[in-house]
């Protein structure tokens, strides 16, 4: 038994990042089996599906960030807290304020998949806060690292404004080189005091951060079966859940109402199918992940 204890605390990378790494390439498999990816290379995602993602993320973000606050001075994560330069949560606001208008908070609603994966983040912020640093390198550095082709690809199908209004969430202002940047957050990553045992949990709640994104995919998915068998899009609106959203918030661009010029640029040139419009919506998210995720 004490011999396959070593066995297993040698095998494991010495590197926090890497072996966060090597933990998360089979659920980074997993999640790059879809084969919607391929609608959203070719450009094809629409307006309301992007103002989903958009929404998915800022409740997710929104929560992250919460408990990231309330956690800064944790040794556990003290060295990997850069606020100003990864911190998501204000782009969204102002991204779905240019999409939504002032009104933006009665707009949105969080799906239940997404909540799941909210709760977990409130949950790990207030009871196992040494599992945080896992949260933040699964999204943020995945941000980094997907994030401009993203950003070039919805700028492009959606007519977007070239000087990057509705792509906040993709611009990383205080990142200079993301490259760089990338290697000094590993490199602060892999200097938090953990002993072998926190550090395997630190491991297994990489793995659950990925599974909780595959399942807000996967909601998607049964949506658009369902339009396919009923051939409708389903109307449902989950019911608006706000825990760990609360605060003061940042107000973006000014509002782009539904018949104005911007906003009938955008949707002009989208598909007029519902079916259509739901498959894509799951192609964006799920080439959020492949395209930003693996690419750490």
């Amino acid at each position: 038994m004490e011999g396959s204890k070593t066995h297993s605390s040698e095998s494991m990378p010495g590197d926090l990042s890497e072996a966060l790494k090597e933990a998360t390439k089979e659920v980074h498999e997993q999640a790059e089996s879809t084969e919607f990816m391929k609608n959203f290379q070719r450009g094809q995602v629409s307006l309301q599906e992007f103002k989903m993602v958009l929404t998915s993320l800022y409740y997710i973000y929104s929560a992250l960030e919460e408990e990231i606050e309330h956690n800064k001075d944790h040794p556990a994560y003290i060295p990997v807290y850069f606020p100003a330069e990864l911190h998501r949560k204000t782009a969204l606001q102002e991204d779905l304020e240019y999409f939504y208008g002032p009104l933006w908070r009665e707009e949105i609603s969080c799906p239940e998949s997404t909540q799941r994966y909210v709760n977990r983040l409130h949950y790990v912020g207030q009871h196992e806060p040494e599992l945080l640093v896992a949260h933040a390198y699964t999204r943020y550095l995945g941000d980094l690292s997907g994030g401009q082709v993203l950003k070039k690809i919805a700028q492009k199908a959606l007519h977007l404004p070239s000087t990057g209004e509705g792509l906040e969430f993709f611009t990383f202002e205080g990142v200079s080189n993301a490259t760089k940047f990338k290697q000094l957050y590993r490199s602060r990553m892999n200097s938090i005091e953990m002993d072998p045992v926190t550090k395997k949990r630190v491991l297994e709640e990489a793995k659950r951060a990925f599974l909780l994104n595959i399942q807000v995919f996967d909601e998607l998915q049964k949506l658009v079966s369902q339009c396919h068998e009923n051939g409708h899009p389903a109307q449902q609106k989950p019911e608006l859940r706000t825990r760990g959203t609360s605060g003061a918030h940042e107000h973006g661009p000014a509002p782009v109402k539904e018949g104005e010029k911007t906003l009938m640029k955008h949707t002009g040139m989208l598909p007029s199918t519902p079916l259509v419009r739901w498959i894509l919506v799951v192609s964006f998210l799920v080439t959020t992940v492949a395209v930003g995720l693996f690419a750490m």
